[in-house]
């Protein structure tokens, strides 16, 4: 009888931390399959909207300069400053400021502004500069 007790202790003892173990292992997994996107459907909570503005709408975004941009001129594309010169784009509606290349670069791969991801307004950009125009 004391050698049978002995054997389902020693089982015991093994199986248990293994069996532990492996729970912790699927959890692991299943987070890590639900992170990388395999726990939502197709389509839906995507950070930013697929597909970004064709040539023809980028040449409407308007162009500035750095110094235009006012306050905030740290592009969010490339964490640099836009220096005084710089040729920058104002995304419309927004009008966050960023380097050209850099405002060209992500909306020509999504269709959002990088810093709050609103999509650009299709007003053009003569009617905001008229909105912008003093009425003095």
């Amino acid at each position: 009888m004391g050698s049978s007790n002995m054997l389902q202790t020693v089982f015991l003892s093994l199986s248990l931390p293994f069996a532990g173990m492996s729970a912790v292992l699927v959890v692991y997994v299943c987070l890590l399959w639900y992170v990388s996107g395999g726990g939502r459907l197709a389509g839906t909570d995507k950070p930013y909207p697929e597909g970004g503005l064709s040539s023809q709408e980028l040449a409407k975004l308007p162009r500035v300069t750095g110094k235009e941009l006012g306050a905030g001129t740290e592009c969010a594309v490339c964490l640099e400053e836009v220096d005084g010169e710089e040729p920058a784009r104002l995304v419309p509606g927004c009008r966050h400021g960023f380097h050209q290349e850099c405002a060209d670069a992500w909306l020509g791969r999504h269709s959002v502004c990088p810093v709050c991801r609103a999509k650009p307004e299709a007003r053009s950009w003569l009617e905001e500069a008229e909105d912008r125009q003093s009425p003095c």
